[in-house]
């Protein structure tokens, strides 16, 4: 099939943006002249390929069938839809993992497009280019803005007004504090214990200090949470009986309302957190932690509140590629 053109002879962008616990697409027409695109196609696949690499170093071999079947199935969906610009950016699991030329290698075969394993830094340039675009021109938020991206091996922490002004990613996130502190004999403990969740906290608190030698965190005054942890909190907080894209994107979730959400989750065990509505099967075992995260850093910088966006990295990749 011929490639598609979007807005102005644009070539239709296919972005694709590999994490630790997923791996997602965004197929869009772009409109460099209005600063907005048109969505055709967004889907997310929980692969979780960061799959013990904190503790062996490496990339299982069962994580990296789950992230090639996803990539098989992206490949027909950009094929039918005719886009062109591919990027695939890879990100905390494939830069730390010893056999990271095997995941290239195969996602090249299948997607003709070899992925780029950014720092980051350019992870974080990314989330904060996906997540303010729309809110740069709302009067009633205050900048600066303090992004958070949340995922399964790292959390970036951006802060800026129009653009970047600093960035830091850590290597807190609720998959690698789930298999390191909840994980015990091969399985997840249900719920936790308050040892488990102080030695989680513990690695937050460790990581936001070394964030704030290089980001002026309480400088922010509106806080952006970005990634699953974050939209599954506020899916939650909200009651909704279903997922829910449009109702999440710029919620604003209070912060005693993140606390109470946190708190259940770390009480709950994993046939009760499977039994909510909104959550994701990929997500059961690692909410808990997630939910710490965010609310850890609501406590640092002392914030009332925290505005959810479903845009985000891949966004981001997205005006990279238009």
């Amino acid at each position: 099939m011929r490639g598609a053109e979007g807005v102005g002879g644009v070539p239709r962008a296919a972005p694709l943006d590999c994490g630790t616990n997923s791996i997602r697409l965004l197929v869009a027409d772009l409109d460099p002249s209005t600063g907005e695109f048109a969505e055709l196609d967004r889907r997310m696949t929980v692969v979780r390929l960061g799959q013990g690499v904190d503790k062996t170093g490496r990339l299982a071999p069962e994580a990296l069938e789950r992230t090639f079947a996803a990539c098989r199935e992206y490949a027909a969906v950009i094929k039918e839809l005719g886009a062109e610009r591919l990027r695939f950016v890879a990100t905390s699991a494939s830069r730390d993992a010893e056999n990271r030329d095997e995941f290239v290698r195969g996602v090249l075969d299948i997607l003709g497009v070899e992925p780029e394993v950014i720092t980051g830094d350019q992870e974080a340039e990314f989330s904060f280019t996906g997540a303010t675009k729309e809110l740069k021109g709302t009067d009633h938020l205050e900048k600066p803005f303090l992004v958070v991206d949340i995922g399964g091996g790292s959390t970036e922490f951006v802060v800026g007004e129009e653009h970047v002004r600093a960035a830091r990613s850590v290597d807190v996130g609720c998959v690698r504090m789930t298999e390191r502190h909840l994980v015990v004999d091969g399985v997840v403990t249900d719920p936790p214990s308050e040892a488990q969740v102080a030695a989680i906290r513990a690695d937050i608190e460790a990581a936001l200090d070394l964030a704030a030698e290089s980001v002026p965190l309480a400088e922010a005054r509106t806080l952006v949470g970005l990634a699953g942890s974050v939209t599954t909190v506020a899916a939650i907080a909200l009651g909704l009986a279903e997922y829910d894209s449009s109702a999440i994107h710029h919620a604003r979730i209070p912060y005693e309302t993140v606390r109470e959400v946190s708190e259940r989750m770390l009480t709950l065990t994993h046939a009760e957190r499977a039994a909510i509505p909104v959550m994701h099967p990929g997500r059961v075992d690692v909410i808990g932690a997630g939910a710490l995260v965010l609310l850890a850093i609501m406590e640092r910088i002392g914030a009332t509140e925290v505005v959810v966006s479903e845009h985000d990295i891949l966004d981001g990749i997205a005006w990279s590629v238009g």
